[in-house]
């Protein structure tokens, strides 16, 4: 058909006409479905395990709000997070060892102040009590015991052999 016949026809023009609102309508649609992806696409972008590198400048937003916490950094970092978890148990078990030998130190610090205080009275009173001043008075008020001071001084007796 020659533009001619299409031009005087107005039945064979009219199909195109209606036809070609149409297509402007499904080229659109498909822009934007390319433009914009479906629900499930969007999931399966924002779902992906590799994710986007970030930049390394990291805000005090990005920071607080967890993406600093992302796999792949977690994953790069897990031996160091690791490391960093065992020096903190460490401490943390040292300080407690730290602490419960200082109270067993004080503990036995007081008992020994204690007994030595203890042993300084008894050697004390043992001391006043054993003097012979104490002695001899202790015998002349019982009057019991046939034990008096000697007034000759003791002599060496000598034995043949």
């Amino acid at each position: 058909m020659s533009t001619e016949e299409t031009l005087k026809d107005p039945q064979k023009q009219q199909p195109q006409d209606a036809n070609r609102p149409q297509k402007k309508a499904e080229k659109t649609t498909k822009k934007a479905v390319e433009e914009n992806p479906s629900l499930g696409e969007a999931i399966a972008e924002q779902a992906r395990e590799d994710e986007q590198p970030q930049s390394s400048n990291f805000t005090l937003r990005e920071i607080l709000g967890g993406d600093i916490l992302t796999t792949q950094t977690i994953r790069h970092q897990i031996w160091l997070i690791i490391l960093i978890v065992g020096f903190v148990i460490v401490y943390v078990s040292n300080r407690y060892s730290c602490q419960k030998d200082l109270l067993e130190i004080d503990r036995l610090t007081e008992q020994l102040k204690d007994a030595k205080y203890k042993a300084l009275s008894t050697s004390s009173q043992l001391t006043e009590k054993t003097r012979e001043s104490n002695i001899l008075r202790m015998l002349k008020n019982r009057k019991d015991s046939v034990l008096h001071i000697a007034t000759q001084p003791p002599y060496i007796i000598q034995v043949p052999q």
